[in-house]
């Protein structure tokens, strides 16, 4: 299998080669140049497989190139109980991902037992042991560009931390995270993890990621990689649990269900839509926003329009406070049917500051066979939903988790099981929690008072130059 870019000017090459270099040359994402099938044969035997055994089938599709002992290990190494089953008192921990039944056809798929508390560990956990092996193989270093609004940064930091040959430099939109997830990042010592804040929102931040990536030389020398979503390694990894929840929520793989998602950069529900293409039997992918609805408004309307700065609202699911969706331009490509030079007509256009709006075109009449339906949650929403979620089931859920099953619920097709994805435990958002329930969420006992430790971090202006000098001077350091 060859990953090809979807501005389609650069060479076709291999899982392990895209694995360590995030953004192709020509600045876009790499894609399968076809998504491998899943049998019905392959779905039934998947059916009964732990966890380790289920990543390590769904990512052979994509990694041929890995020897299968090696990567049958990498998996059995990342998927453990001990790494996976300690964040919550009161879940299942003989599972990995556990499914939990608020009543009959409602299910939220928890993905956050990991060891920053959010979903995201679910796929970087793996992909540091993928880096680890790949540089050990070619005896390279690797120095991971990311940024973050919120989970993504923490959970790169605690996969990356003491990782021969790895440096991470995470940027983050200075004051802007929950004080739980920036004293996740922050409060690390580790002599491999640089944490800088950027004074701006999100997307000044993944602008600075992406200009770098995009200075090749400055990117060869510095031997920049990318942990953001926009690397496949993350991705495909992350296709793993719409199975895991699939096989779940049904009795046989004739039914058909609906998976919901908070989404901000795209990156999970691209991950779905993925699982989808494969063969998945997924009815409907529930794109759940914020008050930052950039998403919502291109599945209702045709027009995708990312905000500025200014118009991008801070809010109480800060994971989601994000404008430009990275991961769209994957979505997009399949849509336009692969024409590289269509999406580079559309992405012409973000890149200038405008809009793109397929309304009236065969791409608009294209877009229902995808499956996707959005909406839109506010503060409000949230409050009520974590409330009632509460009061119901005795369940109590984080912020984005309650965007995700407030809009689920509104829009999922009659009659079918709902999944929504778990993004993280309360105790990141307790402030939030509190003014819901009025109590304090749980958080595991080696989180109690982390926010009164030492933090290390730079401030920085949303500056390329004293980016990459930041970066040199730590390297040669």
């Amino acid at each position: 299998m060859k990953y090809t870019s979807t501005r389609g000017q650069s060479p076709a090459i291999t899982f392990t080669e895209i694995l360590l270099g995030g953004l192709a040359p020509d600045g876009g994402l790499y894609l399968p140049e076809e998504y491998p099938q899943v049998t019905r044969k392959e779905l039934d035997e998947w059916r009964t497989l732990s966890y380790a055994d289920l990543a390590f089938a769904v990512m052979s599709k994509f990694a041929p190139d890995i020897p299968a002992a090696d990567l049958k290990a990498i998996t059995q190494k990342t998927y453990t109980p001990e790494v996976y089953g300690n964040a919550r008192a009161d879940s299942d921990t003989s599972q990995i991902a556990p499914l939990r039944t608020l009543e009959p056809g409602l299910h939220i798929l928890e993905l956050s037992n990991g060891p920053t508390l959010a979903f995201k560990d679910m796929a970087m956990q793996l992909l540091g042991n993928l880096f680890e092996y790949a540089l050990g193989k070619q005896h390279e270093e690797l120095n991971i560009l990311g940024a973050t609004s919120g989970d993504t940064g923490s959970a790169a930091e605690y996969a990356m931390r003491g990782k021969r040959g790895i440096r991470v430099f995470m940027l983050s939109p200075h004051g802007k995270m929950s004080a739980f997830q920036t004293a996740q990042m922050y409060s690390l010592q580790d002599p491999n993890i640089f944490n800088i804040a950027v004074r701006g929102v999100f997307d000044d931040a993944q602008d600075l990621v992406k200009a770098v990536s995009n200075d090749l030389a400055f990117k060869a020398k510095y031997k920049i990689g990318t942990v953001n979503s926009i690397n496949w390694g993350r991705i495909s990894a992350q296709v793993v649990y719409y199975f895991k929840g699939y096989f779940a929520a049904t009795q046989s793989n004739d039914e058909q269900v609906a998976f919901s998602v908070p989404s901000g950069n795209f990156g999970n529900i691209c991950a779905g839509h993925i699982a989808r293409m494969m063969g998945l039997p997924i009815a409907q992918l529930i794109l759940a926003t914020n008050e930052n609805d950039v998403l919502d408004e291109f599945f209702r309307t045709g027009v995708y329009r990312p905000r500025g700065t200014a118009q991008t609202f801070h809010t109480s699911s800060p994971s989601m406070d994000i404008s430009k969706a990275s991961n769209f331009e994957r979505f997009i490509f399949d849509l336009v049917g692969h024409a590289p030079a269509q999406l580079r007509e559309f992405w012409g256009q973000v890149d200038a500051g405008g809009a793109f709006d397929i309304k009236g075109t065969p791409y608009w009449d294209a877009l229902p066979g995808f499956g996707f339906v959005s909406g839109k949650s506010t503060h409000a929403d949230r409050l009520a939903t974590i409330r009632k979620t509460w009061e119901e089931y005795g369940v109590m859920i984080d912020t984005h988790t309650a965007d995700g099953l407030k809009v689920g619920i509104e829009q999922r097709r009659s009659g079918l099981p709902l999944i929504c994805l778990e993004t993280a435990l309360p105790a990141k958002f307790e402030e939030t929690i509190r003014e819901a329930l009025g109590c304090e969420p749980e958080r595991p006992v080696s989180m109690e008072g982390m926010e009164k430790l030492p933090q290390h971090y730079e401030v920085m202006d949303a500056n390329v130059e004293d980016l990459m000098g930041f970066i040199s001077w730590n390297v040669k350091a």
